[in-house]
């Protein structure tokens, strides 16, 4: 075998090009096919899914009847799952910076300053300053986590005021407090912030309120994870 050929099979799935797309979707398709298809559909789906450097005519050939056949019986979710891989494989060659899922607790005033001052420079770091018994401290808390788990490049952080070793500053008149962060500098100082919103407020109040100051950074997937669960209910 030439070297050539050796190095083409030594590519990455990931190919560009029309033909480049359509085979990595075959192959996708090839991972993701149901046992029970019989196993003459799942031998022809393994033949388009490998074209053969020295099979010229069937790499450059047209879709056979069969073939399209065989395509549009695949169930719509498997299309679904490979575009989410597709954008999160983009997302990670593009993404910079770390990522994080969870609100991180803060347990003293040093802790509150070197998340600031230390976190990567691209990073929009947001503390909840709150206190036990404080309403909306705890409502607050429960939408952060939220938040948390859809803005993964976001560093959410809480303390107790108390901890922060700045009561007298974060007195419970003020509270819960939101301070918003990025690169040391404070983008964001909002005191008794649960007064823009309604008795019981949610994690989406909260969002729209960061986003009414262009605090939070765009949802990339927010459209596939809105496919996934419209694809819920193919069977």
């Amino acid at each position: 075998m030439s070297g050539s050929t050796q190095e083409e099979e030594e590519l990455p799935a990931n190919h560009t090009g029309p033909k480049g797309v359509i085979n990595d979707w075959r192959r996708f398709k090839l991972d993701s096919v149901d046992q029970t298809v019989p196993q003459s559909k799942r031998e022809l789906l393994r033949q388009m899914s490998s074209p053969r450097e020295d099979d010229k005519e069937r790499l450059n050939r047209k879709m056979s009847v069969q073939e399209y056949e065989l395509i549009q019986e695949e169930d719509e979710r498997c299309l679904k799952r490979y575009r989410k891989q597709c954008m999160q494989e983009m997302h990670e060659r593009l993404s910079f910076g770390p990522t994080f899922e969870t609100v991180y607790d803060l347990e003293s005033g040093e802790d509150f300053l070197e998340v600031i001052e230390k976190e990567h420079r691209l990073t929009l770091v947001v503390v909840h300053i709150y206190q036990h018994g404080v309403k909306g401290c705890d409502q607050m808390n429960s939408c952060l986590d939220c938040l948390a788990t859809e803005y993964t490049s976001v560093k959410f952080c809480r303390i107790d005021a108390v901890a922060s070793g700045a009561a007298e500053r974060f007195s419970p008149e003020v509270l819960p407090a939101l301070l918003v962060y990025k690169a040391g500098e404070l983008l964001g100082n909002f005191l008794a912030v649960t007064k823009h919103f309604s008795e019981d407020f949610f994690a989406t109040d909260v969002e729209a309120f960061l986003n009414e100051y262009s605090l939070l950074p765009e949802k990339e997937f927010a459209a596939c994870a809105d496919d996934d669960d419209e694809g819920g209910d193919v069977e």
